[in-house]
């Protein structure tokens, strides 16, 4: 019998740019060598200038993805994107706990990277009761690390300290990534907290570039593809960051503002990896 295919899926809102969300994702999974599944929570119309409408799935909808996905395929392993509402993350989590797709990796789309709340309170404090504990990976950006442990991290203690804090709060293995905004910046610096107790960071040189959509979205998919071919997180982890400092290194020209990162550099880095 021929050796099925390796499969994740990615639990997110669509982008109609192709920037980011569930459309990075997809790219990411195709980069890794990872046949991509989508269950759609919600889609935005935009283009690089910005958004200017949005649409969010009935749970219904999206019980119903999860179900047909569930009763076809092989999926290995999943990630998370934007969980719109109560409802959302309710359909989400009631439905992820059954359908036997393998490791989560959490990326919390609640705080934009310029720090602009995404989620309504009532949503942000659903998320934490029930997305988080199913996380066997969370990612969050700096400011999103920052909201869910109320953390200031203005040092690398207090960055350690609110990887612990996600920890209690059930994230087996977290990820604080950090910030990219300053151009003066001569890194960017992620902390990783391994489910077992060992730490690292891992560093790579700062872009100045303003194509930087799909950053995150990449980050935690390339890991989640990593998890579903059966690595270890810290392989996952690391490999992941390689990439997408590889995709951000090399801008595409895309859209007249702000662009999407280039997942062919990210292939390059991922296919160069595995040789």
């Amino acid at each position: 019998m021929k050796k099925s295919t390796i499969q994740a899926v990615t639990i997110a809102g669509h982008d109609s740019d192709g920037s980011a969300g569930m459309p990075a994702d997809l790219h990411a999974f195709f980069a890794d060598g990872v046949y991509g599944h989508g269950i759609l929570t919600a889609a935005v119309s935009g283009n690089s200038y910005g958004i200017t409408a949005s649409q969010v799935m009935p749970k219904e909808f999206i019980a119903e993805q999860f179900r047909v996905l569930r009763e076809d395929f092989n999926i290995k392993a999943a990630k998370t994107g934007m969980l719109a509402n109560d409802d959302v993350i309710n359909a989400v989590a009631d439905n992820y706990s059954s359908a036997d797709f393998g490791p989560l990796v959490v990326d919390p789309v609640i705080i934009t990277k310029h720090g602009a709340m995404l989620l309504e309170q009532s949503a942000y404090e659903l998320f934490r009761k029930r997305i988080i504990p199913l996380a066997k990976v969370i990612t969050p950006n700096f400011y999103e690390a920052q909201k869910l442990t109320g953390f200031t991290m203005d040092n690398r203690e207090e960055r350690v300290a609110a990887a612990h804090k996600l920890q209690k709060m059930g994230a087996k293995n977290v990820i604080i990534k950090g910030a990219h905004n300053s151009d003066d910046q001569a890194s960017v610096d992620d902390f990783v907290l391994l489910e077992d107790g060992n730490s690292f960071w891992l560093s790579k040189p700062y872009v100045k570039t303003n194509r930087l959509n799909g950053t995150g979205d990449s980050f935690s998919a390339i890991i989640a593809a990593e998890l579903a071919k059966g690595n270890d997180v810290k392989t996952a982890v690391t490999k992941a960051k390689n990439a997408v400092y590889a995709a951000i290194a090399s801008p595409l020209t895309v859209g007249h503002k702000f662009g999407p990162i280039n997942h062919w550099e990210a292939q390059k880095e991922l296919t160069e990896g595995d040789l």
